[in-house]
């Protein structure tokens, strides 16, 4: 009975969050806490089936990440300050109303204050990868940059609950170093895998039993495990599918891990109204995310970007409350104040990043311009001039059509992608290939000015990406022809009603593809008529093979237009 209470409580919370236009994830802590406040029982296993969904999210995290990634200074360097400026402003927020209002604060001392900011310090690694993975952005360079910071987050986290008390590693941690050798044996069996659900039970058992299993046998955090695991195996050619077989594993198992975070107690009206409160600190987190990131170099619009998705507090923050409140370096209460922060700042976050690109653009005019030799070699602005055709997204259909663009009708070709071992790749082949993000409107200005572009293909794997870069393509005034691909009748009806010149049925295209390769293939012979016509060619080339997805993964240009204005 209790589990079917709080499933049929997680759906209604998810149903009525996307009748409001916000994340199901909102509706799940909504029903939690509901759940949580008429002292509903919590089911045997909600813990474990929560802490399993954050362990496979982590290991999903690993496969996508790029550990040097860490070692760049925007990444640790902003860490460490961002850390120290945000529990020192949290600090004085808290001894402000201990002074206006000291029924909410009490006489809590010094330490107990800085240890709850440094708590509320933390963005949640659980609610940004969800924002980012729904805007597919994971491999966007703000997102790159806001995963590399969440990391180096959680590892400060799992330093300071080993110091405080919270678990001490055994001697036996220090043999923990041999899972990096142990990647190449792991790498030989995942090749005799194949595809299907046993790659998924590999992942998950790497992840589980190697990663967060031993991990925790040697008294250190089985999270910091799995993340640890999916990065040696990041480089196998079968990540990006394994990550996408977990995808609903992880998904399912995280509506427990809502629903639990409001089961940290019955909050009274002072613990709530101090919970809200405490969300006047997240402007200034996003401005020392921005600010910081800026001066690193980097773009307004990718430092606004960045900062506006980790403007959430974390749930390794209710960690190192009930850790604090456990070694008397805080009051019970704080954990309860932390838990309701924690969630009432992923509803407020969630609404903020509805529009996260679109206040991002409108940010911008807050910082100084950098100029274009002064910025960070990832984020300086492109330039297409020499081109006369444009694609963006080069998974397997934006590359066979720049191939045909190239090699069958002789044209100029610059491709445009984001995920930079596909950029390496195939640059490796030949290609004229810009690592940039299509979703920029400093990008689109540019391409304004590239007066020898004549066509457009929207190579995209979602529909509202092509929406969207359609739309500023007009609105930056391009004149040329853009061609577009889509999966289904009614996407290819509104991207014709919003001006695109051609739109390819992905689906549609395959049985006419197929066709005239059968054709070919019985009469010896091209058809002179239909092989230099356009729209053949782009039905050809955009058509996926019976054997192949739909979809390239590593298409990450276009994926990131999918949350824009």
């Amino acid at each position: 009975m209790g589990l079917g209470l709080y499933l049929a409580a997680a759906v209604v919370g998810g149903l009525l969050a996307t009748g409001v236009r916000l994340p199901p994830l909102v509706g799940y802590l909504v029903a939690g806490f509901a759940l949580g406040a008429v002292g509903a029982p919590a089911p045997d296993g909600l813990e474990q089936v929560a802490e399993l969904g954050v362990v496979l999210l982590l290991f999903a995290i690993g496969l996508k990440f790029d550990a040097r990634t860490l070692l760049r200074r925007e990444i640790w360097l902003t860490t460490s300050v961002h850390i120290v400026l945000s529990t020192a402003v949290t600090i004085g927020f808290l001894g402000l109303l201990a002074v206006a209002g000291p029924a909410l604060v009490a006489d809590e001392p010094l330490g107990g204050l800085a240890l709850v900011g440094f708590a509320l310090s933390f963005s949640s690694t659980v609610f940004v990868v969800k924002v980012l993975e729904d805007r597919s952005d994971t491999t966007s360079l703000y997102g790159r940059i806001a995963v590399g910071l969440l990391v180096m987050q959680d590892v400060v986290a799992v330093v300071f609950m080993a110091l405080s008390g919270g678990e001490v590693p055994s001697p036996w941690a220090l043999a923990l170093v041999l899972v990096i050798p142990a990647a190449w044996p792991l790498h030989r069996i995942w090749d005799r895998i194949g595809h299907g659900e046993l790659q998924a039970l590999f992942g998950v058992t790497v992840a589980v039993a190697l990663g967060w299993g031993l991990f925790e046998a040697a008294g250190v955090h089985g999270e910091l495990g799995a993340l640890l695991m999916g990065v040696l195996l990041a480089k196998h050619p079968g990540a990006s599918e394994m990550s996408r077989s977990l995808m609903t594993f992880k998904d399912l198992m995280l509506v427990a891990f809502f629903l639990q975070i409001g089961l940290h107690g019955r909050p009274g009206p002072e613990e709530l109204l101090l919970a809200v409160a405490l969300l006047a600190v997240l402007p200034l987190q996003v401005a020392f995310y921005a600010v910081l990131l800026w001066a690193m170099r980097l773009r307004r619009r990718t430092a606004f970007l960045t900062g506006l998705v980790l403007a959430n507090f974390s749930e390794f923050g209710i960690i190192v409350a009930v850790v604090g409140a456990s070694a008397g370096m805080l009051d019970e209460r704080w954990v309860v104040v932390v838990s309701l922060a924690v969630a009432i700042s992923f509803a407020v976050s969630a609404l903020v990043n509805r529009r996260g690109v679109e206040l991002a653009s409108r940010m911008v005019k807050l910082l100084p311009h950098h100029s274009t030799h002064e910025l960070h070699p990832d984020d300086r602005l492109v330039d297409v001039g020499h081109s006369d055709a444009l694609v963006l997204g080069l998974g397997r259909i934006g590359a066979a059509t720049y191939e045909q663009l190239r090699d069958g009708y002789g044209l100029s070709v610059v491709g445009v992608e984001h995920d930079p071992a596909r950029v390496g790749e195939l640059t490796a082949r030949g290609f004229d290939v810009l690592r940039a993000d299509a979703t920029d409107v400093e990008f689109w200005t540019r391409v304004r000015r590239a007066g020898r572009v004549q066509m457009v293909v929207l190579a995209m794997p979602f529909h509202k990406a092509n929406l969207i870069a359609l739309a500023r393509l007009q609105k930056a005034g391009f004149t040329g022809k853009v061609a577009a691909v889509a999966r289904y009748d009614d996407d290819v009806d509104e991207l014709r009603r919003h001006g695109a010149d051609a739109v390819f049925h992905l689906y549609g295209s395959a049985g006419t593809a197929l066709a005239d390769h059968a054709a070919e293939v019985l009469l010896h012979r091209d058809g002179p008529t239909r092989a230099r016509d356009p729209e053949v060619l782009l039905h050809r080339e955009s058509a996926p093979r019976a054997h192949e997805p739909e979809v390239a993964p590593g298409a990450a240009a276009d994926r990131a237009v999918a949350d824009g204005p």
